[in-house]
């Protein structure tokens, strides 16, 4: 298992993630909040990493975008 060398690297993998996968499918911040019952605030916060989510709006975030949840973990090179 992969150790991350800080606390907020898994984090940030998971937002960069989700702006990739929402960005491709053509999804604003603010339909995307709708979709989950969360603000477009909320949705820009994590994208940028100032704010942790719960699982519970983790699965909302998965269901909204129609996808996977290990899509969200996926690491890509650079």
């Amino acid at each position: 298992m992969k150790k991350y060398e800080n606390e907020n690297e898994l984090l940030l993998l998971v937002a960069s993630n989700l702006k990739r996968i929402r960005q491709n499918k053509k999804i604003s911040q603010e339909e995307l909040g709708f979709r989950c019952g969360i603000s477009k605030n909320y949705v820009s916060d994590f994208e940028r990493g100032k704010r942790n989510i719960t699982i519970k709006v983790f699965q909302k975030i998965v269901e909204g975008l129609g996808i996977q949840p290990e899509e969200l973990l996926k690491t890509h090179s650079k």
